[in-house]
This record gives structure tokens, C-alpha cells and sequence, in this order.
């Protein structure tokens, strides 16, 4: 697995957890910032999914 994919599920948990925190304390800012960095996780994961489907096509 590459570090991207790993980082990138790291940030949706993080995000997840922001935006939760957020809409529990009516704090919009918070929940924007969760939901930002959820979709930035996405992103990244996709990144590190494409990695490692280089280096298996790479490995054959």
C-alpha cells in the first residue's frame, strides 16, 4: 500500500471527524473544514491507488 493511499484514508477519518464535531457544536467553520479535508483525503487515496497499480503493471 502505498503511503498516499494510507494518508489519504487517514485524512477522511480526520475529516469525518471534523465535520461531525462541527455540526454537533453548530460550528459551520469547523464542519467546512472537515468536509475540505475528507475530499482532499479522496484525492489522495486516489493518487496512492494509481501508485500502485503503476508498480504492479511495472512488476510483470
Amino acid at each position: 500500500m502505498d503511503k498516499d493511499r494510507a494518508g489519504g484514508i487517514g485524512h477522511q477519518i480526520k475529516g469525518t471527524l471534523k465535520e461531525a464535531a462541527g455540526k454537533v457544536t453548530g460550528n459551520d467553520k469547523l464542519a467546512a473544514e472537515g468536509k475540505v479535508e475528507k475530499a482532499g483525503g479522496h484525492v489522495q487515496e486516489g493518487v496512492g491507488k494509481g501508485k500502485d497499480a503503476v508498480r504492479d503493471v511495472l512488476k510483470d
